[in-house]
């Protein structure tokens, strides 16, 4: 009886382990530049808060952060409803304070810094 197949199998068993410890340490790997480079920012960044009035439903929100992510050097942005705010965490090395609220005015918002 011929079981060269069991070799076979056991064959490309092996290399399937092998290919998802590859993956999984690419992962982790991965995992951690990104969180190195978060770490990065976050020494160097800075946050504002900016009033925009002119928000008028639950979905105003939504436009005012993708404008946001559009300005390079924007780590994060929030926009609530219900403060009529945005939050920015943004590289100053990238962008400023006047280029946020550019970017909320071109969108039909505009803003000012949140005192």
């Amino acid at each position: 009886m011929d079981l060269s197949f069991l070799n076979r199998d056991y064959l490309e068993i092996k290399m399937l382990h092998t290919n998802i410890k590859h993956f999984i340490l690419s992962f982790i790997l991965l995992a951690f530049v990104v969180l190195a480079n978060s770490y990065a920012y976050a020494a160097e960044s800075k946050t504002v808060v900016l009033d925009v009035p002119g928000m008028t439903c639950k979905f105003c929100p939504i436009t005012i952060r993708k404008a946001l992510y559009k300005v390079k050097g924007v780590i994060k942005a929030t926009a609530e409803y219900e403060t009529k705010t945005a939050t920015i965490i943004y590289d100053p090395e990238q962008t400023n304070i006047d280029a946020l609220r550019k970017a909320t005015a071109n969108a039909g918002y505009p803003s000012i810094v949140k005192k």
